[in-house]
Parts: C-alpha cells; sequence; structure tokens
C-alpha cells in the first residue's frame, strides 16, 4: 500500500499581475512560486531556504490558502485543496497552522492573549468555555501559565510572544505547521529555547513542520530533508545529511559557505556576483547563470529540471554530476 504524504504540491505557480502606479496597464507578471513540487509526510520536518525574494514565504502563504494558486495543485492527506472553498477553506485551516517571524507584529496588542490564542475556535464555532479551557491547555503545554490568559501581548518578552504563536496554532490540533522565520527575530538563547520547544511538541503530537527559514545552520538541526529554493524554484531538495555534505547545485554551495566556519566544517566561502534578479524578468534557461561561475552556453537556452542526481537528491543543474 502507498502511503499517502500528509501534504503533496504537483507544479504549484503563484503569480501576480504588477500593475503602474496611477493602477493602469499592467508591467509584468511577478513569478514568486513558479513550479514547485514536494511532499511532506506527517511528522517530517523540511527545510526550506533560500535568499529574501525567492518566493519561501509566498509559498508558505499560498499552502495556508492566504494567497491563491495560479495553477498547479495542493493536496493534504489527499484532498485537493488548492482551489478550496470556505467549508472546506475553514477545514483546512484547522488542519494547517502558521507561526510568523514577528511574535509583536503578528498578535494585536489590543486583545488579551484569551482572546488571540483562541481565535480560531471561535472561528470554528466552539463555545466561550470550551474555548478558555483549550487556550489554557495549549499555554502551558508552551511553557506559560494558565493565569496570563488575561495579559495583553506587550507584557511578555519577544521569546514569551512567540510561545504565544506557537500556542495560538496548536489549540487548533493541526497536522502540519508552516513556520515562517519562526525564531530569526529572536536571541541566540531564546532561539534554542523555541526550537526545543517545538521539537517536543512534534514528538508529543506528531506535528509536521514546513520550517522556512535564511539560517542554514538552523534548518540543519531541526530538518529531515531541505528544499533550496531560486527566484521562485525548487532548485535542489535532498536528506539533511546529503545536501549539506554533497550540494549538486552552485546555488546551494554558496548559501552553505556563509554558514560560520565552526557549523558548517570550514568550507570555503563562495560570494557571489550581483543582486537577486528581478522576477519580474528572470533570466533566460537556469535563472541562476548570472551569478554562476559555473554557468556555459547552455544555461542561457535550457532550464535545467529538476532532477534525481542520487537516490533521493533532486538538483536542478545542468552540470549537477560532474
Amino acid at each position: 500500500m502507498v502511503e499517502v504524504p500528509l501534504l503533496e504540491l504537483r507544479d504549484v505557480r503563484t503569480h501576480f499581475s504588477v500593475k503602474n502606479r496611477d493602477g493602469g496597464r499592467s508591467r509584468g507578471i511577478v513569478k514568486a512560486v513558479d513550479g514547485v513540487s514536494f511532499t511532506i509526510r506527517e511528522g517530517e520536518t523540511l527545510g526550506l531556504v533560500g535568499e529574501s525574494g525567492c518566493g519561501k514565504s509566498t509559498l508558505g502563504r499560498t499552502i495556508m490558502n492566504l494567497e491563491r494558486a495560479s495553477s498547479g495543485s495542493i493536496r493534504l492527506a489527499g484532498q485537493d485543496i488548492t482551489r478550496a472553498g470556505p467549508r472546506t477553506l475553514q477545514r483546512t485551516r484547522a488542519q494547517v497552522q502558521m507561526i510568523f517571524q514577528d511574535p509583536m507584529s503578528s498578535l494585536d496588542p489590543r486583545m488579551r492573549v484569551e482572546r488571540i490564542v483562541g481565535e480560531g475556535l471561535a472561528v470554528q464555532g466552539v463555545g466561550r468555555r470550551e474555548r478558555a479551557a483549550s487556550v489554557a491547555e495549549a499555554l502551558e503545554r508552551v511553557g506559560l501559565r494558565r493565569d496570563q490568559m488575561r495579559r495583553y501581548p506587550q507584557q511578555f518578552s519577544g521569546g514569551q510572544r512567540q510561545r504565544i504563536g506557537i500556542a495560538r496554532a496548536l489549540v487548533m490540533n493541526p497536522k502540519l505547521v508552516i513556520a515562517d522565520e519562526a525564531v530569526s527575530a529572536l536571541d541566540v538563547s531564546v532561539q534554542a529555547q523555541v526550537l526545543n520547544l517545538m521539537s517536543d511538541l512534534q514528538r508529543d503530537l506528531g506535528l509536521a513542520y514546513l520550517f522556512i527559514s535564511h539560517d542554514l545552520a538552523v534548518v540543519e538541526h531541526v530538518s529531515k530533508r531541505v528544499g533550496v529554493m531560486y527566484l521562485g524554484k525548487l532548485v535542489e531538495l535532498a536528506e539533511t545529511g546529503a545536501l549539506y555534505a554533497n550540494p549538486r547545485m552552485p546555488y546551494t554551495e554558496a548559501l552553505l559557505s556563509a554558514i560560520p566556519a565552526g557549523e558548517a566544517g570550514g568550507r570555503e566561502r563562495i560570494v557571489l556576483s550581483g543582486s537577486l534578479p528581478s522576477p519580474l524578468d528572470p533570466p533566460s534557461g537556469c535563472r541562476f547563470r548570472t551569478r554562476c561561475w559555473k554557468a556555459r552556453d547552455v544555461c542561457a537556452v535550457e532550464e535545467p529540471a529538476l532532477r534525481e542526481v542520487r537516490p533521493g537528491h533532486w538538483a536542478a543543474c545542468h552540470f549537477a554530476d560532474a
């Protein structure tokens, strides 16, 4: 019997039309996510890395249906949720929750913690008494006290506010949590506490995570597999150990070389030339070719497919076997 993945993306694209400043004629199409496919199994953590502007967060929001996919399909436990109607979307939101980057901006300062954490339950029609009990349980699970429900977000530290954000996700009993730069705004010591908490919750509750981050050292620590995005494309995907030990795509090599030597094993630093091209007008062929030291003529005319270059190791590079 073939195991059905918890989450399955097939050729997902999220494109936006960009208007002129006067709101008139379109300036073009931003291909924020442009043909991404992968799966996440129950209880697994998939890390997703790449520079700012590569489409990681847009992809997370697309899975949540906060952005609509332009094409492709998103399946949750075998059910197509790509263009879900209101009822299906309400059920999906209970199964897929999100933890945001900035714990302060994602929590309404005018609302007490009890209301913030229980808001999703209220939308689901859960009664006030049951809601309060579930909120108290969720807060205690993330290391806060139930008597803190009546406080406001600004009365907590940054780490505590992120725990509130985690409790808001947990209270819905999700199967998948999308963590979008969930620890990047925290001090290093607090990061470790929150990451340990997320690991404990995964073990105890069987959660799956899509862990979106620019910090490859953190991603290596928490992820079973890692996907690398560049200009809306998934350019490498492999088991964490294989990808960090032997990256097959030059862009991944460059990202890994930026990890401090003590954490990355002393790689020689690769400094990329130029800046990230505009997703309004990406380069022809391989999108990374304008910054790649291995680029050849073929890279300008033929887009490399994401292919399996080693068992379980996928890369989008004409020279991934070299």
